[in-house]
């Protein structure tokens, strides 16, 4: 998604425009394609080490730099919603033994508490964080080739980018999250580095930022989502003629289409079936046809889960005339199928379908962008995952989310419990494509804020108003 976000848009573009040279870290392994692909004066990649990171992470004190992130993970404020938060927690309990539960969980519930009530432990909390860096430094040698007067990262040391970070605030480097993830705010809140500065896509985010986890309201930006102006600006969207061949679609049926979300909490399987089972028994108005989009993470081979799940669909699309699957593509590395590589398909997809329909991922947005309804479906199976030792959660659970309940109360589309519900809403919007379409222009105002495909220019604009500063 960071590739999206700073290289495939105007963010990059705009800065070196303005002659800042850009240095782009990112998977060693497809460093170099990357680099043959973005070519341009001004423009360096390099390496983002993350397979040291990892081990640094896993092998010097593993379990204090995990308790450090779970704490982090989960120790946003109550002053924002923490349903995505709360979850997390009892995921932990379920998915490790009693001994784990004693010795960590049942204490950790405790700093919980006191993260969760007041500012100063969270302030400590991230303080503490900033002792873990790898020795040497695993950066050293870069910030002393490059200088960078700013380093920005597209999370706020949520993820491996926290060794980076850390490693800038030794050199008095400033530094800046630029959020990518839509839910990422109120789903990881507390920085994993001293940050100097965010920006963020709306409003809503921003107060998640200082509510959740202490940002200084001066020192966060409301820029977008730069990601998204192509959409906007209709870049990356194939003829329907085009599109429809390149997946052997029937022109003479309409296109609901299903995007498999991010939720590990509960299996996709029960709404793809259904929806399999509406498009092929001919139970909706109009004769129609589905087309599956597959989550990067069901081509994890761990936990096996996901794959059985993808292996699963697949049989569906054999079992069903009217059943197509479309996976994402694969950029390697670590990146694996995040790379960002298919934003034609992606938007192609989401204009061209008359219904998309999935759970409450970041999707229920881009479809919005689109003005394609939307309907979310919460079908559950008895026992979830039904896997020893995994953590399952209702979808229907789920709907309180922080993004989730933003999507419903906004009214943006409609949601669906049962087989039933999703053939009346699909229905629904078949016979009235027109039908909430106030509510989905309305949502996308509130959740990116800028909807004429300037995020990219306004995100570099703030970037290098901190570089004059």
């Amino acid at each position: 998604m960071a590739i999206i976000y700073f290289l495939q848009s105007d963010v990059v573009s705009t800065l070196l425009d303005a002659g800042v040279e850009i240095v782009v870290l990112t998977d060693d392994e497809t460093k170099d394609r990357i680099a043959q692909r973005y070519t341009r004066p001004g423009l360096t990649f390099e390496g983002l080490r993350l397979k040291e990171a990892n081990v640094y992470a896993t092998k010097f004190k593993p379990r204090l730099q995990w308790l450090l992130a779970y704490l982090r993970r989960v120790g946003g404020s109550w002053r924002i919603n923490t349903e995505a938060m709360d979850s997390h927690i009892w995921e932990v309990w379920v998915e490790n033994g009693w001994k784990f539960r004693l010795g960590i969980w049942i204490p950790a519930a405790v700093a919980i508490l006191v993260l969760r009530t007041f500012a100063f432990a969270r302030n400590f909390l991230v303080r503490i964080q900033n002792r873990f860096i790898p020795h040497p430094n695993l950066y050293a040698d870069l910030f002393a080739l490059h200088k960078p007067d700013l380093v920005i990262a597209s999370t706020a040391g949520w993820r491996l980018d926290r060794y980076l970070l850390r490693e800038a605030n030794l050199h008095n480097v400033p530094t800046m999250a630029a959020i990518v993830g839509w839910d990422n705010p109120s789903s990881y809140a507390i920085r994993g580095a001293s940050m100097d500065y965010a920006t963020c896509w709306s409003q809503l985010q921003k107060d998640e930022l200082i509510y959740g986890s202490d940002w200084h309201p001066e020192r966060v930006h409301i820029g977008g989502i730069p990601s998204y102006d192509g959409y906007f600006r209709k870049e990356w969207q194939l003829s329907k003629d085009d599109y429809f061949k390149l997946h052997d679609l029937d022109a003479s049926r309409k296109l609901i289409s299903y995007a498999c979300s991010f939720v590990h909490f509960a299996p996709n399987y029960p709404n793809v079936e259904a929806l399999s089972k509406l498009v092929s028994s001919e139970a909706l108005t109009e004769p129609s046809q589905l087309l599956i989009r597959l989550h990067p993470s069901h081509f994890q081979d761990k936990p096996r889960i996901f794959a059985d799940e993808r292996e699963q669909i697949f049989a569906l699309e054999k079992q069903y005339p009217n059943v197509h699957v479309v996976k994402p593509v694969a950029l390697g590395g670590s990146l694996g199928y995040y790379g960002g590589e298919d934003m034609d398909e992606k938007s192609s997809m989401m204009v061209h379908s008359d219904v998309l329909v999935t759970v409450y991922s970041t999707m229920v947005v881009e479809t919005a962008v689109h003005d394609t309804p939307i309907v979310a479906a919460v079908i559950d199976v008895p026992g979830g995952w039904n896997k020893k030792g995994k953590f399952s959660l209702s979808l229907k659970k789920i709907g309180n989310w922080p993004t989730h309940k933003r999507f419903r109360d906004a009214k943006a589309g409609r949601v669906a419990s049962n087989e039933k519900e999703l053939c009346d809403v699909i229905n629904l919007y078949l016979k009235n494509p027109s039908l909430d379409a106030v509510e989905r222009r309305k949502f996308i105002e509130d959740e990116i804020t800028f909807t004429d495909g300037s995020s990219g220019k306004r995100t570099a604009e703030f970037i290098l108003k901190i570089l004059n500063s």
